[in-house]
Parts: C-alpha cells; sequence; structure tokens
C-alpha cells in the first residue's frame, strides 16, 4: 500500500485538515494506496514556499551548467530506477508494461537530458536601435512562480516535460498530478530533491480538482502549464485573464487518419491500431477518425476489425498484454456511452462494443471497437471519446478529405499514409494541425514541439519552444553618454 504526503519546501507533510483520498488499481479495482488531499491553506503554503524557493540564493545563484549537471542527475536517477517506477505507473494508472517501461520512462529520461543541455544556451541578443548613444540588450527570465497540472493518462512522461524546461529556465514549480494517478509523480519529486534541486524550487499539492483550481486562481502563481481537457482549459484560460496569467494549455484531440488510394492497407491497419489503442485509447493524439479512399474501404475495414480482435487484453503487468484497463470505472462508462450513442446514430458496429467479462470483469477493461459507416455529423466522429473506439469514413477525392479532416474543433494531430512522395509534402500543409505524421505512429520527441491548432489548445511544449513558454523577454537600455 503507497501512501503519498505533500512536498513544501523542504517538508513532506500531510494535508493541513489531515484529509486523504485512495487510489485505484484500474486493473482490479482495488485500493493500492492513499494521497494527501490538499487544502486552500496547503495551496498558500506551497505557493509561499515555491517564492522562496525561486528567490533563494542556492537556486538564483546556482550557475547555468550547474543546474544543467541537476537536471542530468535527475535522468540518471530516473533510469536507475527505472523499474520500480514503470511498475508503479502500470500499477496506477494500468498501461501496459512495453508503455510504461519501453516508451514513458525512456521517454522522461531523455527530455531531462535535452534540456539539461539548454540551461547554458538560453540566449539574448543586442538590438540596433536608432537612440544616439545608447546600447539595448535583451535577455530572456524565467517567469517564477510556475504551477504545472498534469493529466492521467501519462502522467509521469508530461510531468516530465513539463518540469525539465520550467527548471532549466529557472523557475520554482508546484506539481499537482491527476487524483487518479499520483503515485508516480510523487517518486519524481523525491528524485528531484535527491538530485540537488534546492528546497523550495520543486513543490508537491495532490488532491482533486478544488486544489487545480486554487492554483490557477492564486496570484502568487506566474503561469498554468496544463495538460488535460478542453472544457478544464477553457476554464483556465477565463479565470487566468483575471491576472493575465501565462499560460500552456495542451487539450483533447480528434485526429484524423487519410488513407491514400495507394496506401499500403496492411501497414496502415497496423499502425493506425497501433496509434489508435496506445494506451487503451487514453492519449489526446490517438488515431480515431479514418478516412479511407471509397476503392479500399471494405478491405480496410475488414482488415482493422480482425487486427482490433487480435490485440491481447489484460493487466498492464502481463507480458504479453497490448490493450489494457480503461482509469477507472467513470470513464468506462463515459466511453461506453459513446459507442451506445454511434449505435443509436446509425453507425455499424463491426467488432467490440462491450466490457471484457470473465476473468477481467472485476477491473476497467472494455474490448477495442471498430465502427464502419459513420458519417461526419455523428456525434463518434466529433467528440473525443478518449477510448478505443475506432469510426471509419469512406471518401473519394483529396480535395473532399482535407475539408472533412480539417472539419473539427480539435487540431493536434493528423497521419497520412500514402507511397507517393508529392502528396506526402503537399497534403500536410493543408491540415490544421499541430503535428502532421505521415506513414507512421504518433510518436514524440524532445527535440519536436507539441500542441494543436484550435480548441487543442495554446501554446507549444517540448523543443527550444518550452524555453519560450517558461520565460520572458526583459530588454535593458545603456546610456552610454
Amino acid at each position: 500500500m503507497q501512501s503519498a504526503q505533500l512536498l513544501i519546501g523542504d517538508e513532506w507533510v500531510s494535508a493541513s485538515d489531515g484529509a486523504t483520498s485512495e487510489t485505484i488499481d484500474p486493473a482490479t479495482n482495488t485500493v493500492i494506496g492513499t494521497f494527501a488531499e490538499a487544502t486552500g491553506a496547503d495551496v498558500d503554503a506551497a505557493v509561499t514556499s515555491a517564492r522562496a524557493g525561486f528567490e533563494s540564493d542556492a537556486w538564483q545563484g546556482m550557475t547555468p551548467d550547474q543546474r544543467g549537471k541537476v537536471l542530468w542527475r535527475i535522468a540518471e536517477l530516473l533510469e536507475r530506477d527505472a523499474d520500480q517506477i514503470a511498475a508503479l505507473e502500470t500499477l496506477d494508472q494500468g498501461m501496459p508494461s512495453f508503455v510504461s517501461a519501453g516508451i514513458n520512462l525512456p521517454l522522461a529520461a531523455q527530455v531531462f537530458r535535452y534540456y539539461a543541455g539548454f540551461a547554458t544556451k538560453i540566449e539574448g541578443k543586442v538590438s540596433p536601435i536608432s537612440i544616439p548613444g545608447n546600447l539595448t540588450y535583451q535577455r530572456r527570465v524565467p517567469l517564477g512562480v510556475c504551477a504545472l497540472i498534469t493529466p492521467w493518462n501519462f502522467p509521469l512522461a508530461i510531468a516530465a516535460w513539463k518540469l525539465a524546461p520550467a527548471l532549466a529556465t529557472g523557475n520554482a514549480v508546484i506539481l499537482k498530478p491527476a487524483e487518479q494517478t499520483p503515485l508516480s509523480t510523487v517518486r519524481l519529486v523525491e528524485i528531484c530533491r535527491e538530485a540537488g534541486v534546492p528546497a523550495g524550487v520543486v513543490n508537491l499539492l495532490t488532491g482533486g480538482p478544488e486544489v487545480g483550481k486554487a492554483l490557477v486562481n492564486h496570484r502568487g502563481v506566474d503561469k498554468i502549464s496544463f495538460t488535460g481537457s478542453t472544457e478544464v482549459g477553457q476554464y483556465i484560460a477565463r479565470a487566468s485573464a483575471d491576472d493575465f496569467k501565462r499560460t500552456t494549455l495542451e487539450l483533447g484531440g480528434k485526429a484524423p487518419s487519410i488513407l491514400c488510394a495507394d496506401a499500403d492497407i496492411d501497414a496502415a491497419v497496423m499502425g493506425n491500431v497501433q496509434g489508435a489503442i496506445f494506451n487503451t485509447g487514453q492519449a489526446c493524439g490517438a488515431y480515431t477518425r479514418f478516412f479511407v479512399h471509397s476503392s479500399r474501404v471494405d478491405e480496410y475495414t475488414t482488415k482493422l476489425a480482425a487486427a482490433a480482435d487480435s490485440l491481447a487484453i489484460g493487466p498492464g503487468h502481463r507480458a504479453d498484454t497490448i490493450v489494457g484497463p480503461l482509469v477507472s470505472q467513470e470513464h468506462l462508462d463515459r466511453v461506453h456511452s459513446y459507442v451506445q450513442t454511434g449505435r443509436d446514430q446509425g453507425a455499424e458496429l463491426v467488432t467490440g462494443g462491450s466490457r471484457v467479462e470473465g476473468d477481467l470483469a472485476d477491473g476497467f477493461f472494455y474490448r477495442p471497437t471498430v465502427f464502419g459507416g459513420v458519417t461526419d455529423d455523428m456525434t463518434i466522429a466529433r467528440e473525443e471519446i478518449f477510448g478505443p473506439v475506432l469510426s471509419v469514413m469512406a471518401y473519394d477525392d483529396i480535395d473532399e478529405v482535407v475539408a472533412r479532416a480539417n472539419d473539427t474543433d480539435f487540431g493536434l494531430v493528423a497521419v497520412l499514409w500514402t507511397k507517393d512522395l508529392v502528396t506526402a509534402h503537399t497534403l500536410p500543409p493543408r491540415l490544421r494541425f499541430g503535428t502532421v505524421f505521415v506513414n507512421q505512429l504518433p510518436l514524440i520527441d524532445p527535440g519536436a514541439p507539441w500542441g494543436g491548432f484550435g480548441m487543442s489548445g495554446w501554446g507549444r511544449e517540448l523543443g527550444e519552444y518550452s524555453i519560450d513558454g517558461f520565460t520572458e523577454t526583459q530588454s535593458t537600455f545603456l546610456n552610454l553618454t
């Protein structure tokens, strides 16, 4: 049984009123730990601690090289404890081990190493101006206190790609993980302290939505970096306007996958089923809308359904598991309600569409689901489901499919399958999405930006773009006469 406290300054403490909540193993629906349920007083204390940590000599006096070494040490400690942390993430979130151990943990360490290098490369510039006898230069300066609010689908990886650039640029942070999956973030914070991050620079608050709201509305917080639902992102945007907090919002998606007539269907089937079912479809970049040329749609639908049916379903710790549980009973009910709506609106259920019973009945397992005959106006084609539900739609020409793919509130990810080099280069610029993949899975790398158009959010994370997101430009004018 895991037990998690808050980290405020240099002390691990219980919530000020002693309240706790439970976290559940979604594979068995059993309690695996408790965590402190932070109060408003705890939020105040964490903000005060972060401000003190930000202004401390221990942090402000650290050279860029020293800061980079601390980030590199965090990466080393993540790799030292990789097996333990990956197992904890699988237990708490439910993701298969090939995701937690094979993808997320290596990515988290890679992100810290990437931004360790950036710590010594945050540069300013000298600007030519027309004022006689003046010298003007700009510096990139940290924002101050940053609240990092992370989701439940990839707790460790997303915490890493917010925390690493925030620290590389000299900010202090308050990490607030999703209440469904706090455990791996607690371990990450412990590692930060072991690596030499000064007291107060990294603080941890666990708890539910009220903790996040208190951070968003706190005047002592300079920046909100949030990954999660579009609805919560809209709330944050409105609330942050009161004091003009800086915000980065990585929100929902409804990724189209376009299969051209010349596509390698077998490769597209395997790539799409992996891109759709990755982490049981609980990914904002998951492929969900499949636009298939009408000459290939029947072949594709049949093969997609067969591939979906072949995937091993089970607890994440099993070596052969490809499809793990959904994160909670509440989320399972939500996914199933979308499936019911799809059927009610006339989509053809080709396979799936039900909870897994038998030995897995206690967990939150849902069969990969394929719909054919989906039209653009159906709910399953327009709203983010965040589960293993795949919708197949036919099209006849490229101009038509571009318009239909772009006809969405979301603009995070799109994917294109083609053997034609001209199409591979000319079609992506016509798609209104932050990232367009060609003939591949939705992969993330620390060197490339991640974020979307429209209601998929504001700003970009990863790459040099995160440096901009965690700094302000400050100009200095010197009178030399």
